[in-house]
């Protein structure tokens, strides 16, 4: 990726000299690359499946509404021409941020569950007013035709987690798309979107939120229970933690609240079509060998880690009372 590397780096007018991109973290739809050179360093993020430029307005409004609100994040920088996208050689998009130094959050730190939800009342409260409809990512599941499909497809393709996933379709599949349905309109705020202790690195001055790709339109009420529900320990959560994050939220002027196990429709929606679409690419011969194996192993780490509707169930009962 040397050739990349110069070229972002004249693209954005980094300067000359010798520019090294470094592989970092690869997630479902991005690589993240580190690009060194001139004493800086700069975080890259290669957009693998964008077919046409992605529209960065609302990422780019809501990160500076957040950041006068006191949410540190890492700048999206603009080119030589004011552009916050550019087409690499290779065909595929980019963005050009900040290098965040830091130490993955950590969730059993009563200090930053409780930064999580200051972080989503500030977040909520700069996003609110929103107009747009939620994405049907968040609002909607596949139905059982369409995952008696893919079942089929991968037991053609010999996939030797076809069988997990037949049983996921007749059990987990179907109890949690009960529970996915549309919000209502007067609760939707634009927000993050992906509030996971995965997208927050803590640094000298506290922690850094990253990775606001998804930013949208969403149910205020949906990304809270599901934040909870990520930041206390997913089925095996610790109910003092999920209260701590409730309490922090409410105290920093976060009006949403998690009324029963429908909040976290986005949650069982999110993870439902995560695993369709990781198991769908992990089967298409259009894709490279390379995403197929990545595919393939996230069909699998995201089977074994759905929400499980009861422990669902008492996490609302734990936070009720907050």
């Amino acid at each position: 990726m040397r050739g990349t590397g110069a070229f972002i780096a004249d693209t954005y007018a980094l300067g000359a000299g010798s520019w090294t991109m470094t592989s970092v973290a690869r997630g479902a739809l991005g690589q993240i690359w580190k690009l060194s050179g001139n004493g800086t360093s700069w975080a890259v993020k290669e957009l693998l499946f964008a077919k046409d430029e992605p529209d960065v307005r609302a990422e780019s409004a809501l990160r500076d509404a957040a950041g006068k609100r006191g949410i540190s994040a890492p700048r999206l920088m603009p080119d030589r021409t004011g552009a916050q996208v550019v087409r690499l050689p290779e065909g595929t998009y980019a963005k050009l941020y900040d290098w965040v130094d830091g130490t993955a959050a950590d969730p059993s730190d009563p200090g930053t569950v409780s930064w999580c939800g200051r972080a989503l009342a500030i977040l909520h409260q700069a996003g609110e007013g929103a107009g747009e409809t939620p994405d049907a990512w968040y609002e909607q599941c596949h139905q059982a035709g369409d995952w008696a499909e893919l079942h089929e497809r991968a037991e053609r393709a010999d996939m030797p987690w076809a069988g997990e996933l037949g049983r996921f379709i007749a059990t987990t599949a179907a109890e949690l798309a009960q529970h996915v349905s549309p919000s209502s309109s007067g609760d939707v705020v634009t927000s993050h979107l992906d509030m996971r202790p995965q997208n927050v690195l803590v640094g000298p001055d506290g922690p850094v939120l990253l990775d606001w790709d998804n930013a949208g339109p969403v149910s205020a009420e949906r990304e809270l229970a599901r934040a909870v529900y990520v930041w206390s320990g997913g089925n095996q959560f610790d109910a003092e933690s999920a209260r701590c994050l409730v309490r922090a939220y409410r105290d920093a002027g976060g009006r949403a609240v998690i009324k029963g196990p429908e909040a976290f429709s986005m949650l069982f929606a999110t993870d439902l079509n995560y695993v369709y679409v990781q198991a769908e690419c992990a089967v298409d011969p259009a894709v490279t060998a390379e995403q197929r194996d990545f595919a393939s192993r996230e069909t699998v780490a995201a089977l074994r880690r759905l929400p499980d509707l009861a422990a669902v169930i008492r996490l609302t009962e734990a936070v009720h009372a907050v």
